[in-house]
């Protein structure tokens, strides 16, 4: 499995390098900024937005399992990190580096698992909205691939993870479902949802 990870890994990062241009779309692709911030904008229109109260209330509770299986999704992958600390591409093997050296392990990637968690829960409720934020996710993945920061199967476990993660929140959520309900009540009599 190794091999083949890095075997992708050296094909997607000898992209990059090759072409200015390309190489300027994957750092702004694969920054902490343009698909972080995006997702979070995309979280707080879902919050404001929907036909009538009920599909409303959907997007806002939708938000705060997004929240949560981001925040278990990071938790998760730093327990991993405590166990396991797999070393950069760039700590192993000549790569074409676009990006700044992170100096946190590689696997799995917290900010694939971070994102790809926002899409999910998203998906979950509202299809058109949650496909966008997934391939938002992925792309962002990719990116630091190409960029030289994590290998694929770092960024392949975080998607997982994610998953696995907010599959599981997704379920529990009727376990605290009044206490969203009246967290939202609250945020409404304050003008905030």
């Amino acid at each position: 499995m190794e091999n083949a990870d890095q075997a992708l890994f050296i094909w997607l990062n000898s992209l990059a390098g090759n072409f200015a241009t390309f190489d300027s779309v994957v750092v702004w692709v694969a920054s902490d900024h343009l698909v972080p911030v995006s997702l979070s904008l995309t979280l707080v229109a879902l919050w404001f937005t929907g036909a009538n109260k009920d599909v409303r209330e959907r997007h806002q509770v939708a938000l705060f399992v997004a929240l949560t299986s981001m925040a278990l999704s990071s938790l998760v992958v730093l327990i991993i990190n405590g166990f396991y600390e797999r070393l950069r591409p760039f700590d192993v093997m000549d790569v074409t580096l676009l990006f700044y050296r992170p100096t946190d392990p590689s696997f799995p990637a917290n900010s694939a698992a971070a994102a790809f968690a926002l899409g999910a829960a998203i998906w979950l409720v509202n299809r058109r909205v949650g496909t966008a934020m997934l391939a938002a996710a992925v792309v962002y993945g990719l990116s630091r691939v190409i960029a030289g920061v994590h290998f694929p199967l770092d960024v392949l476990t975080g998607w997982l993870i994610a998953a696995a993660v907010t599959l599981a929140v997704f379920r529990l959520k009727d376990l605290v479902m009044p206490v969203l309900r009246a967290v939202i009540r609250v945020a409404r009599i304050l003008c905030l949802a």
